[in-house]
């Protein structure tokens, strides 16, 4: 079978299935009367989950460590969020619902708002508010939220899904691995497999069909490969193959905080794109030189009203100095009609990709853009903050931009408050027309990012979302890579710089293509850092370069796809040996 390889590794154990009860909560209506009562059985359930929740905190703390607990930190904040409590009491009282069904209806309705956005890192935190929900469900109805293990040895765990706290509550001296059928490669299951340092995979799909209690499994964490009831020359090739792997994970953890070189001098930037400032607990363990995508629009998720400039400015303010002098960039709100915010009054559209978003959005609603760039500048007195602004299209578009930022830094001279006077504005080019018009742009900032998740979608006329047409989302498709070579050579030809912050720079197979056309930063998930280092350190950039110059002739995806496997095979061939 295939899944998705998120925490490397080979683990062979027995399958131990864990069947975890589904609740179907059916739609029960009370009489005025109740309404108290229900009220009080929900806020019961909810300080009863809090309690939980802290205890599995204290001993993620003690087992994992700081980084892996900051999940349940968070956890602890959202369960208090009064959004949900308010969404709850309000379905209770004019819907007349009992506190189950009203409770699954405000986790759905929240949840859902995380889930529709075509970014694979939100998507992936509306698990937080199910994770939560689930726990106060359970506690409503007087069930057992824990899973429920037995006492076999050497287990792989297969299962539908696995949440932060289910995961934490797994006695890690006897599970060698897991594979699930949910869950995508920035999950919160995915990031604490790769900390605890088990081998992972997720989206498998329907394993949990195909798997018996108790067939023995191997998984191989880096490639999404699991074996069922393997042969015993099956068995002896991944016992080989698992001493490669444990050496090199060995030699990633050995280099993560060294500079991303090549062996003939060329440096580059390895940075991590985060939502949140407890992300940066993970982007610096795992050697991030910098941050080079902060999605701000998670902070005005998940909430009733518009976050002040003062409750913006404390998280990038704390952002900022987690990271200790390294670059923050950070990303003025990318939001639109695709996001169910109805405090900011977004209308529904056709096709809300090519409609008011991002920059968009915020030239016309001043009353937000401003007290955000306010935030921004004030934080930036804390730490070397840059601003990056999203779906830019036009010099027209930058320029009133930048002069919305002018007018910010006028009114906090004037008010006495410091800011990095000198601060570095950037924009995400990520539409067509940036990257054509990229030499005219490049006169008025002082970098690019290259956003290559719309740009191909946009490129391509292929809705990623869609899947029917999924296999022509192509990112390797040389329209797209002759736009991002563009880009690049005419940042160079200003003395500028430009990165890559979208999915395609953490992709191990494409970094050397990238290096050769010359990309200077490199921005991913935190789990990438090590292994595109590692990459990057055993290069040659004029080899990488040569390799851009045979690529940039080639005239499909498929041709292009191909020939970097090849030459990403031959590569690990000859440095191993």
């Amino acid at each position: 079978m295939k899944g998705i390889g998120v925490s490397p590794g080979i683990a062979e154990g027995n399958a131990l299935i864990l069947n975890k009860e589904k609740i179907h909560v059916k739609d029960e209506y009370i009489d005025e009367y109740e309404v108290d009562s229900e009220i009080q059985r929900f806020i019961k359930a909810k300080e009863q989950s809090q309690e939980q929740i802290e205890a599995i905190y204290e001993d993620t703390l003690k087992k994992m460590g700081k980084s892996e607990a900051e999940i349940f930190e968070a956890h602890i904040e959202l369960i208090n969020d009064p959004s949900i409590a308010e969404k709850v009491e309000h379905n209770i009282k004019t819907k007349l619902l009992k506190a189950e069904p009203a409770l699954v209806k405000a986790i759905d309705e929240i949840s859902g708002i995380f889930g529709t956005i075509d970014d694979e890192y939100i998507k992936e935190r509306a698990a937080d508010v199910k994770d939560i929900g689930k726990r106060m469900l359970y506690n409503l109805l007087g069930l057992n939220a824990s899973l429920d293990m037995d006492d076999g040895q050497e287990v792989i765990i297969i299962a539908d899904d696995l949440t932060p706290s289910d995961t934490a509550q797994l006695d890690f001296s006897k599970v060698k691995g897991f594979a699930i059928n949910k869950g995508g490669k920035t999950s919160h299951v995915a990031i604490m497999a790769k900390s605890i340092g088990i081998p992972a995979i997720v989206g498998a799909k329907d394993i949990t069909a195909r798997v018996s209690q108790g067939d023995t499994i191997i998984i191989d964490g880096a490639a999404g490969d699991i074996l069922i009831n393997p042969s015993p020359e099956e068995k002896e090739k991944y016992v080989d193959k698992k001493l490669k792997t444990d050496k090199e994970l060995k030699e990633l953890r050995s280099i993560k905080d060294m500079a991303a070189v090549t062996l003939d001098g060329r440096r580059v930037e390895i940075s991590a794109n985060i939502g949140f400032p407890a992300d940066v607990k993970a982007a610096l363990e795992n050697g991030a030189e910098g941050i080079g995508l902060f999605r701000t629009e998670l902070l005005f998720m998940d909430r009733e009203d518009l976050p002040d400039e003062e409750e913006q400015f404390l998280k990038y303010k704390e952002t900022a100095e987690r990271m200790q002098g390294k670059p923050v960039i950070i990303r003025t709100l990318d939001i639109g009609g695709d996001k169910d915010l109805p405090y900011l009054g977004l209308v529904k559209e056709d096709n809300p990709f090519l409609g008011w978003r991002a920059i968009r959005f915020c030239l016309e609603r001043l009353d937000v853009f401003k007290p955000q760039l306010r935030a921004i500048l004030r934080a930036s007195h804390y730490g070397k903050i840059l601003i990056m602004f999203p779906m830019i299209a036009t010099v027209d578009e930058v320029r009133r931009s930048k002069a919305v930022v002018e007018e910010v830094k006028m009114e906090l001279t004037n008010e006495g408050i410091p800011f990095d006077k000198d601060i570095k504005i950037g924009i995400m080019i990520e539409t067509p027309a940036s990257a054509i018009i990229a030499d005219k742009l490049i006169k008025e900032v002082d970098f690019f990012s290259i956003g290559t998740n719309d740009l191909t979608q946009y490129t391509l006329a292929v809705d990623r979302g869609n899947d029917k047409i999924s296999k022509l989302y192509q990112p390797t498709h040389p329209a797209v890579l002759r736009l991002i070579k563009n880009v690049i050579d005419t940042s160079h030809k200003e003395g500028k710089w430009t990165g890559m912050c979208g999915e395609f720079a953490g992709d191990h197979k494409a970094a050397m293509l990238l290096l050769g056309l010359g990309l200077d930063e490199f921005s991913m998930s935190a789990g990438s850092i090590p292994r595109i280092k590692k990459l990057i350190r055993t290069m040659e950039y004029e080899a990488a370069k040569k390799i851009a110059a045979e690529v940039m002739e080639m005239e499909s995806s498929e041709e292009v796809c191909s020939h970097l496997d090849s030459l990403h095979d031959n590569f690990r061939r000859s440095r191993d040996e």
